[in-house]
């Protein structure tokens, strides 16, 4: 490229401060330096952990958000052999070093060095920022920051994917889909015929409904306290559903009376820890297992009686879907161009760059599954 080795020039979408809209700006994007790569960004889509963060949960202004995206290596730095200008390539806000105990472990992936770190604003091989305006730096995002044309990361945290797939719409499952997905087939694993609760009917929980529908569950119940949202989820696999807000006794206790004494897998996708409780409580004994994929506040407690584990339930957690971004995710779009996921139908709206606040605007209102934001238009 001719432009390898070069500071390139280009739009961002730039937070100035917590919770004001972006402003789309001119940005100067440095060359990727050792273990890094530049990417051209094609299409990126608003994740809710974007606006929570927009939202102040951070110090780090003024920085780029974006994490769920599709794009095409622009250069690379020193060291990098993976991956080379013009590959295909899903961004990824947690990595895959490959050489930490972590990521030698069959069961984790739960990289050491490349871990998602909401904080960090700069690239780890410096501690520098690669953005700046007028000299003046603008901070990373989870070594990502895709809400930008040309990005640069670490290349632990680029899956390089199959150059037939569409990026516009393989790029969903860099991030939520995939969790969601991978919470069900990867880690609660239903087996045929079993019945399966998904608490939280937003992206996450589809994506899991989705994976409950994919391992052959029989019955899959939604419970979310959005009833405007069942209709959609019939689309993803569910066959039932439950608002509690309709029932004066505990959601526990409704599930295990629809479904003869407990549910056979759930999957907690709300971070609400109530909701976490409950969907535990809500497996059967003897072979009951639970996944929680939520992220919690901060001093949310979990608090259950130690029989329900004596009584042969599983709880369990998940990062990512326990999906090995570098290594596993090539495969997941594997099974989109197999026709086996359909990702189509997460896709709800689009808007151009330009409008990018749009996108924000849409899952403040709660419209929608996921906005793809088009790059070049």
């Amino acid at each position: 490229m001719a432009t390898a080795g070069k500071v390139i020039k280009c739009k961002a979408a730039v937070a100035w401060e917590a919770g004001k809209p972006l402003s789309i700006e001119e940005v100067e994007v440095a060359p990727p330096q050792a273990m890094e790569v530049r990417v051209k960004i094609l299409y990126t889509a608003l994740c809710h952990t974007d606006v929570y963060f927009w939202e102040a949960k951070t110090p780090v202004f003024p920085r780029i958000f974006g994490h769920e995206a599709g794009g095409i290596i622009e250069s690379v730095g020193e060291g990098v052999t993976d991956v080379a200008p013009g590959d295909h390539v899903l961004p990824v806000f947690t990595g895959e070093c490959k050489e930490c105990p972590h990521c030698k472990s069959a069961e984790s992936n739960m990289c050491d060095l490349l871990r998602i770190n909401t904080d960090r604003g700069v690239m780890i091989g410096d501690g520098k920022s690669r953005f700046s305006i007028n000299g003046k730096p603008i901070y990373h995002f989870v070594g990502t920051s895709t809400f930008s044309e040309y990005t640069v990361m670490h290349v632990g945290c680029v899956a390089k994917i199959n150059p037939e797939a569409p990026l516009d719409k393989v790029c969903v499952l860099s991030c939520g889909i995939s969790t969601g997905l991978g919470a069900s087939i990867n880690v609660a694993k239903p087996p045929k015929g079993s019945t399966v609760a998904i608490f939280g009917l937003g992206a996450v929980g589809l994506a899991a409904a989705e994976g409950a529908r994919i391992a052959g569950a029989s019955r899959i119940i939604g419970i979310d306290l959005n009833p405007s949202r069942f209709e959609e989820a019939k689309k993803f696999g569910c066959t039932e559903f439950v608002n509690p807000k309709d029932h004066n006794k505990p959601v526990q206790q409704v599930l295990a009376e629809m479904t003869n004494g407990g549910v056979d897998r759930s999957v907690e996708c709300t971070g609400n820890i109530n909701a976490m409780i409950q969907a535990f409580e809500c497996v059967h004994d003897g072979w009951g297992v639970a996944v929680l994929v939520g992220v919690p506040h901060k001093d949310a407690e979990f608090k259950t009686h130690p029989m329900n584990f004596l009584n042969e339930r599983t709880l369990k957690g998940t990062f990512f879907g326990n999906y090995k971004p570098r290594t596993d995710l090539p495969n997941v779009v594997e099974l989109y161009m197999k026709k086996e996921l359909e990702v189509e139908k997460f896709i709800t709206h689009s808007v151009p760059f330009a409008e990018i606040n749009k996108a924000f605007d849409l899952m403040a209102k709660g419209e929608g599954i996921r906005c793809i934001i088009r790059m070049d238009n």
